[in-house]
């Protein structure tokens, strides 16, 4: 397998894990020093989420996002920074008036996600293409057609690389629209998200499915959560993809040890090279999604 695959590290999430794992990084600076330690390690992307410094959960702060932007770029290694524009979507109703929302709700409209992304002009910025039940209880994550369209529309104007992040067969379908539409540029990249409750199982027959409906051109990858996230590198590399780990997804190497993202990306490379095939840099990365590299001026320092 002589071909160049790209490799993710998601470092921190939103997700409810800081409590779970020390390695988390949670401020800027630490979200920022661990994107740089995975690229040494061999990661082609980072994906940045940002924190809330009191509560430790997902933040939308612009300020947190570029201080992370700042860092990155001013280190020694160039990675490609892919922000999350997936933040926002939250919607938690109560089962008994659903026309009441409870704690937890962040619920914003598609532009509204967007306002770091047009500051800081990151080559990739993720699009959540469908709504979820994300879990158990009343946890709804909201992304309509109408939003998608409206948000991919000015990430496109932009000329940012739209990530399609594809949480089940549904929307699959509707990025293929956008696609066919013209609202994303080619080529299409897409992620397919794979074992996060209640979208795609972490099945290989269905990721198989999935691929075989991605349109002539596309680029994809797909990583799985938890225990089946390393393993995933495998099965998404031989189904002729790229991949991704890190904290986001899961905070072990094995049974009972906790990983750094710089563990699960060195782990993730071995998995590559294993089977035959390498680690695109970053640059080669840049070429393979033809992203558009753009210099925004970015003041301020440390927070």
């Amino acid at each position: 397998m002589n071909r160049k695959v790209i490799l993710t590290c998601a470092v921190t999430g939103a997700g409810d894990t800081t409590g779970k794992s020390e390695h988390v990084p949670v401020s800027p600076e630490e979200i920022a020093n661990d994107a740089i330690a995975a690229a040494r390690a061999g990661a082609s992307v980072v994906h940045i989420h940002v924190r809330d410094l009191e509560t430790k959960q997902g933040s939308r702060e612009v300020a947190y996002y570029r201080e992370v932007v700042r860092r990155i770029r001013a280190a020694d290694v160039d990675p490609v920074i892919n922000l999350t524009a997936g933040m926002g979507g939250d919607l938690v109703i109560d089962p008994q008036d659903p026309l009441t929302t409870m704690p937890g709700t962040d619920l914003i409209n598609a532009l509204d996600r967007l306002p770091h992304v047009e500051e800081l002009l990151p080559e990739i910025c993720t699009i959540d293409c469908g709504s979820l039940n994300f879990g158990e209880g009343s946890n709804l994550y909201v992304s309509t057609p109408d939003m998608l369209r409206e948000g991919s529309k000015r990430i496109q104007t932009l000329g940012v690389r739209p990530e399609l992040e594809i949480f089940d067969t549904g929307n699959l379908w509707f990025a293929n629209v956008l696609v066919e539409e013209g609202l994303i540029d080619a080529p299409p990249l897409y992620q397919l998200c794979m074992g996060i409750p209640y979208g795609a199982p972490a099945d290989p027959g269905l990721l198989a499915a999935m691929v075989n409906m991605l349109p002539t051109g596309a680029q994809f990858t797909s990583f799985a959560i938890g225990a089946n996230q390393l393993p995933w590198v495998a099965h998404s590399v031989l189904a002729g993809g790229h991949a991704r780990v890190g904290l986001e997804d899961n905070l072990y190497m094995s049974k009972g040890v906790k990983a750094t993202n710089a563990d699960l990306t060195g782990r993730a490379v071995d998995i590559i090279t294993g089977l035959g095939a390498s680690v695109a840099t970053p640059d080669e990365a840049r070429e393979i999604l033809d992203l558009r590299v753009q210099t925004p001026t970015i003041s301020g320092g440390d927070l």
